[in-house]
């Protein structure tokens, strides 16, 4: 008997209110509102208010994608949440998403591989749901990266925001579901992006503080090195494992990181015909949460039709890359 396929059922996301311009931000860090959008394309980004944590994104962005799945909190098996910025070192942000929701049967856990955590996650519940047949699995990506930047790095500054994506997977009919999925890791280059304090390395301290070891940094040159490298690779490596031709990809959803280097790479990627969706100009860099807010953003939309091929691309700190792809249900409604 041939395995069920597994499929995103309903797409949620969650961005804060507050929204932060390229002129709220370009006087402190010496450049202009248009070097900022020549940069990155992004003009504006969201971050949540100083009462918001990660968890609390995670929880709105879970409730909209179970509302739209039909699927009640209490039939949920599992609940995966992938961030690099949780409320605390513990407990993990899964369990508060599973409480607030009611999940109370599911088993949650938190996976930190940073920008690419959606598409770990997704492969992760993918594969639970696979090996448990009738589950479900809630697979929430959510960061606050406003809380780790350091307000005088223009490098960090002008990219990085706060929000959740969600989805919710479950079984789907023939030929639906996700087709394939790659993770890479790349840690000899782990340094391009570190943040050095709060550790068992560097214990939080008035001298980590002090140097500014909680905040993000990043070698910028080297990461947009690293993306141009690997990603296109990884692409083309996921679409020949499986058997799939670039012009049969229909959308490409990445990895929200800079708006002016991913349409650079959509067509290193040879993906040129596909439709390549875009909320960094909007939402800025959420992190592992950019990706499934662009996701649920498109679905919404009604840009994703029944049965396209949806590739998603997501790529960060670790160094790492995760591909999927996916032959698209129409969502909305429950399994």
């Amino acid at each position: 008997m041939s395995e069920q396929p597994v499929g995103v059922l309903a797409t949620g996301s969650c961005v804060p209110e507050q929204v932060v311009t390229n002129e709220d931000l370009a006087p402190g860090l010496g450049v202009t509102p248009e070097w900022i959008v020549r940069k990155t394309a992004i003009r504006e980004r969201r971050y949540a208010a100083p009462e918001q944590a990660t968890s609390d994104l995670a929880i709105a962005a879970a409730r909209s994608a179970l509302e739209r799945s039909g699927v009640p909190a209490d039939r949920l098996d599992y609940v995966v949440v992938a961030t690099t910025t949780p409320d605390s070192p513990l407990p993990p942000v899964s369990c508060l998403v599973q409480a607030a929701i009611g999940a109370d049967r599911a088993g949650c856990f938190d996976l930190n591989i940073g920008c690419s955590g959606f598409v770990a996650a997704l492969d992760v519940g993918h594969k639970l749901v696979a090996a448990r047949p009738g589950a479900h699995a809630l697979v929430v990506a959510a960061d606050l990266w406003s809380r780790f930047t350091d307000p005088a790095d223009r490098g960090t500054r002008v990219l990085l925001a706060d929000g959740a994506g969600a989805a919710v997977l479950g079984p789907v009919p023939e030929p639906y579901g996700i087709l394939g999925t790659d993770l890479l890791g790349h840690g000899d280059q782990a340094p391009y992006l570190v943040i050095e304090g709060g550790g068992t390395r560097n214990p939080a301290s008035y001298d980590t503080v002090d140097a500014g070891g909680h905040y993000l940094r990043m070698r910028g040159r080297d990461v947009s090195d690293y993306v141009r490298e690997k990603v296109p690779q990884a692409v083309k490596e996921l679409l020949a494992r499986t058997g799939l031709g670039h012009d049969e990809v229909a959308h490409l959803v990445p990895h929200q990181a800079n708006g002016v280097l991913l349409r650079e790479v959509a067509g290193q990627a040879g993906l040129d015909r596909a439709r390549l969706h875009l909320t960094v100009e909007e939402f800025g860099n959420s992190g592992a949460a950019s990706l499934p807010v662009t996701l649920d953003h498109a679905d919404r939309a009604g840009l994703l039709g029944d049965g396209d091929l949806v590739l998603l691309a997501a790529f960060g700190g670790g160094m790492a890359v995760g591909t999927s792809v996916l032959r698209w249900k129409a969502t909305g409604t429950g399994s």
